[in-house]
């Protein structure tokens, strides 16, 4: 089946972005006559994949239809070279200089065009005066000063246009040679590669003829999306913007597709994970190590508030796919920059309180408490923090459930430090000292500094770690009755909690004391 020369334009009309690729769907109306025929369409991206091609032939509405089907469908991909551009501003000497000899030798010819009409025109002027004389001449009108004013004017008018004839057609053989140089120079100094073009080759078969829809399918690379967000902290209230930051260098742009975020990623789910060797090796413990129970302390996270990786992380979904759509149709251009989509806004009651985590920083962070009323989950990202007074800085949201509580942190506090100081006394107990008892004294030293005029209280919560046993020879218990207060609360983590009010100037001192009391077979405390 013979191919038609010019191919039927395939847009872009919708885009499924994953974390890595993006799925295209193509739209092109075709009309059909009975029969089985060869169609071309594009072009296409050269870097989709051969394998997710998909085509189907659908009628005016949308809707399945029997009366034609796709036979074959096959991406075929050839090198041309690139077409003739405008320079920009990073192009080179030599090259505006082609341009503008190109432009120069345009003109002159378009000026040759008109003179060689004009003396069209002025000899067929010269030869109505002639005839008009002979005319005349035989009747016996006799007009010679008028018929000699009329033939000057011409002639000379002829010859002027002659004149610049001639300077125009040399002024265009310079400049021929001229860029032929240029030319050679540039090819010499600049080479550039031909453009790889791709096509959607579609073999389809029509029964009756009609106007049909196809659509096409197809995976392509260099296209991926993050996340991102816009916190805007006002009174009680907090507004929330999710945006999708989208990247794309495929070689064409979208313009107005509908545009659906996916955190699917097809890559990985092709790929069997793998396997390690792990053996087991089972042996008879010895007589010192019966006696002996090593131990050791260990940092574990309980949760990570911290900023993000350097360099782009991947979308936390949550382990589940999920799939976010955009309202109306959305433009991103192939450039390889960062665009932000938005995709939902939504304000929520929040609630501040002032945490610290001395043991961590001396600073104090203000947390923004709310509910996720998004009507999907927000995946993990950074957030841009936004006052009242504006741009605030830039945090980090975790992944977080439709309806689940969020925790925001809104920066530190200028007006609030915490200092703290820890010492450790280590003693035997027990007959002969047959037990180890470490007690341990953490004195937490928090102060304000606040504004004229701010005369309120302010509720700072602390929060401070106490080890966490696992086995029964390493015992931890708190000391309450040295505490200074004691703790409002000890969860199951070990994690103490204070929520310790401070007037303007004010300073507290709040202590932790705690012990550690091991037996003499523990090793390693």
């Amino acid at each position: 089946m013979p191919v038609p020369p010019a191919p039927v334009p395939l847009p872009v009309t919708a885009v499924t972005c994953l974390e890595d690729r993006a799925q295209l769907e193509r739209t092109a109306e075709l009309e059909l006559g009975p029969g089985t025929r060869r169609l071309r369409l594009g072009p296409v991206t050269a870097l989709a994949v051969d394998r997710s091609l998909h085509a189907v032939l659908l009628d005016e509405d949308g809707a399945p239809t029997g009366a034609a089907k796709v036979l074959d469908v096959r991406l075929v991909r050839s090198w041309e070279p690139p077409a003739p551009l405008e320079p920009g501003p990073d192009d080179s000497e030599l090259r505006r200089r082609v341009h503008d000899l190109e432009r120069e030798g345009l003109a002159e010819s378009r000026r040759q065009e008109r003179l060689q009409a004009r003396l069209a025109l002025l000899g067929q002027l010269a030869a109505d005066l002639l005839r008009e004389i002979g005319e005349g001449a035989g009747s016996g009108e006799l007009e010679q000063a008028r018929w000699s004013r009329e033939l000057d004017r011409v002639d000379a008018e002829r010859e002027s246009c002659g004149e610049r004839l001639r300077a125009s057609r040399l002024c265009s053989a310079e400049l021929a040679r001229e860029l032929e140089r240029a030319e050679e120079a540039l090819a010499l100094a600049e080479r550039e590669p031909a453009e790889l073009l791709a096509f959607v080759e579609l073999s389809v078969e029509c029964a009756e003829p009609g106007r049909f829809l196809a659509r096409v399918g197809h995976l392509t690379a260099c296209a991926l999306w993050r996340p991102a967000y816009r916190a805007e902290l006002a009174g009680g209230a907090l507004r929330l913007e999710s945006d999708a930051v989208v990247w794309q260098r495929t070689g064409e742009d979208w313009s107005g597709v509908r545009l659906t975020l996916s955190t699917a990623r097809s890559a990985s789910a092709g790929e069997p994970p793998a396997l390690a060797e792990d053996r087991l090796v089972l042996r008879e413990r010895s007589a010192q190590e019966k006696k002996t129970v090593e131990v050791e302390l260990r940092e574990r996270a309980v949760a990570d508030a911290g900023p993000l990786e350097p360099g782009l992380p991947g979308v936390d979904d949550g382990g589940e796919v999920r799939v976010l759509r955009v309202d109306g149709p959305v433009s991103v251009p192939s450039d390889g920059r960062a665009h932000r989509v938005p995709v939902s806004a939504f304000e929520a009651a929040a609630r501040s309180e002032f945490a610290a985590a001395p043991e961590l920083s001396e600073t104090v962070t203000e947390v923004v408490s709310f509910r996720n009323a998004s009507g999907h989950a927000l995946l993990a990202g950074p957030v841009d923090l936004v006052r009242g007074s504006g741009h605030t800085g830039r945090g980090a949201l975790e992944f977080a459930a439709p309806g689940a509580p969020v925790r925001l942190a809104f920066g530190s506090s200028d007006g609030l430090r915490v200092v703290r100081e820890a010492d450790e006394r280590r003693e035997g107990a027990g007959l002969a000292g047959q037990r180890t008892l470490v007690t341990r004294t953490v004195r937490l030293h928090l102060s304000r500094f606040s504004a004229p005029g701010d005369d309120a209280d302010r509720v700072v919560v602390l929060r401070e770690r106490i080890p966490v046993s696992e086995v029964s020879a390493v015992q931890v218990r708190l000391r309450k009755e040295h505490c200074s207060p004691p703790p409002d609360e000890l969860d199951a983590e070990g994690i103490a909690r204070w929520e310790v009010p401070l007037p303007p100037g004010g300073r507290r001192t709040v202590t932790l004391v705690y012990e550690i009391a091991a037996t003499a077979k523990v090793a390693g405390l």
